[in-house]
């Protein structure tokens, strides 16, 4: 059985918190019943009680697969693999399970 800590928190236990879909940042509720409370899992607001996520929804739509989109974002495109483009090795010239100049 959970024990109230002298900070007042309680762990939930694992069943529940499966069951109610709660994870670690969550917010939850105690809502009055006629035998106690009822915990009820919040859905996530900012301070103004609005849907942090609706201002993205339906941003991620594309036709890219998710590195190359990674790759759009962090700038970076994709590396020259049988040329010799640095005048370093070539790729085709590396061990492909050490990475070293065969």
């Amino acid at each position: 059985m959970p024990r109230v800590t002298s900070k007042g928190q309680v762990t939930i236990p694992k069943e529940i918190r499966e069951e109610l879909g709660i994870e670690p940042g969550d917010e939850v509720t105690f809502e009055p019943t006629d035998g106690g409370y009822a915990i009820r899992k919040e859905a996530p607001t900012t301070d103004s009680g609005a849907d942090p996520f609706e201002t993205y929804r339906g941003s991620a739509e594309s036709d890219e697969t998710m590195p190359e989109r990674m790759r759009r974002l962090r700038g970076e495109y994709p590396r020259a693999v049988d040329s010799d483009v640095d005048g370093g090795p070539r790729e085709s010239d590396r061990d492909p399970n050490t990475g070293a100049e065969e």
